[in-house]
């Protein structure tokens, strides 16, 4: 198991979910929250880099991580399905539209989840029990 990578992985997973600070504008973009008023609500947001605060501290972590990674991957997967779930019932157009930061963000926030749940999966398989 390669230690640098798993904790490069986490700590790059961080930083792509701290990214929503600059995607919301500080929390201040309200085209973010009305495409998704549920999931994507300034609480919803704060919980996002809650996540990513979660991923750097496992990062720090040289002891076994099987189940902080799982976790961590089933995260994810819920995030992919909302994502996919999203798109089928609502029109990336409109997001784009209405705000450029917001269409980015809708269109790539699943893909960064689904890259980053096969990537707590594989640490989450790979790893050994101490």
């Amino acid at each position: 198991m390669n230690q640098k990578l798993i904790k490069n992985g986490l700590i790059l997973a961080a930083l792509m979910n701290f990214s929503v600070i600059l995607f919301s504008r500080g929390f201040t973009n309200a085209a973010i929250n009305e495409a998704d008023p549920v999931v994507m609500s300034n609480f919803g947001l704060v919980m996002i880099v809650m996540w990513g605060i979660a991923y750097l501290s496992a990062a720090t972590v040289i002891s076994n991580i099987k189940w902080v990674a799982g976790a961590f991957a089933l995260e994810k997967l819920i995030y992919c399905v909302v994502w996919v779930k999203w798109l089928l019932g609502n029109s990336l157009e409109v997001v784009y539209s209405t705000d450029l930061f917001a269409g980015v963000f809708y269109s790539i926030y699943g893909l960064n989840d689904f890259f980053f749940m096969i990537f707590f999966a594989w640490v989450f398989v790979s790893s050994r029990p101490k």
